[in-house]
């Protein structure tokens, strides 16, 4: 457990993450940095990013609660100590993407009836079947739901917006690069611990990989239907010409993909491409196989 403990201890949090890449920031960005004028001025534009950042939302409620769920849960004292950090970055990254909502316009009355508006179906369940698991104090269901499935798909999702935003919107860049940072971390966890776990409890291999399977099938129906709503770059550049401004056309690319000229599907479709070679990649040294999801 020393070379576990290593890169996962109290200590080692601190200097990297409030010592470190988050000195110097409020509510996850820079002082005085603002969503762009265009986006709260549109309202096509201000509803894309609203929904986008309910997402995010649900998603870090759910992280928050399965992680200090399972606290009690796990098996060693180094575990237990690493899920309190965990927990405290994931209630930054609720209280970071709340915060973007109250800066898109959300009033703090109305925040709770427009998360349940804008709440993807797959990913408010998804957080149903994870949490189901953590109030069993199931750790290995709850780390695999929690670290490898949620944060190992949607870490690459984080990257994209991170990478087309950071010309158009470095305020919300500046977000995501502490997220992303945060959730680099919360990944090696899920990896080392579970592949450990496997080691030591062979009979539950093919309850980890059932696991994966129902899990990821909602992660995945979640990025596919988001893909589908909102402005395509064409109208997002449409849409900034008619406001009297000038499109700042970005040169950033993703796996290849040139960003402010992909359509949607180009976007899903590089998107699924990482997300699943990534995801394999990672399931294999756990040693656990990839499970191809199953509509429920």
């Amino acid at each position: 457990m020393t070379d576990f403990l290593k890169g996962y201890d109290v200590q080692y949090w601190l200097e990297s993450a409030p010592q470190g890449y988050l000195m110097d920031t409020e509510y996850g960005h820079g002082e005085g940095e603002k969503e762009p004028a265009v986006v709260l001025e549109s309202d096509e534009l201000r509803e894309q990013a609203i929904a986008t950042t309910v997402q995010m939302v649900v998603g870090e409620r759910c992280a928050l609660a399965a992680s200090s769920g399972l606290i009690n849960a796990a098996p060693d004292e180094a575990s237990k100590r690493y899920l309190a950090t965990q927990t405290l970055d994931e209630a930054r990254h609720v209280e970071v993407f709340v915060h973007r909502l109250y800066d898109l316009g959300i009033r703090p009355a109305d925040l709770e009836s427009t998360i349940r508006q804008f709440a993807n179906p797959h990913l408010v369940r998804f957080a149903e079947v994870l949490l189901e698991a953590v109030d069993k104090k199931d750790f290995v269901a709850g780390v695999v739901g929690q670290n490898v499935v949620l944060e190992g798909m949607a870490f690459h999702v984080f990257e994209m917006m991170h990478a087309a935003n950071q010309t158009a919107n470095p305020k919300f860049a500046h977000t995501l690069s502490g997220t992303i940072a945060d959730e680099r971390r919360h990944v090696g966890f899920g990896e080392n611990r579970i592949g450990s776990l496997i080691r030591e409890h062979p009979d539950r291999k093919a309850d980890v990989e059932r696991l994966q399977r129902d899990m990821s099938y909602h992660m995945l129906a979640t990025f596919g239907s988001q893909f589908q709503q909102g402005p395509s770059p064409a109208e997002v550049d449409r849409i900034i010409r008619e406001s009297g401004r000038e499109p700042v056309r970005s040169e950033a690319e993703w796996q290849g993909v040139r960003l402010a000229d992909s359509d949607p599907e180009e976007l899903e479709a590089a998107l699924s491409d990482t997300i699943l070679k990534e995801f394999k990649l990672r399931l294999e040294r756990i040693g656990i196989e990839y499970q191809t999801p199953v509509r429920p």
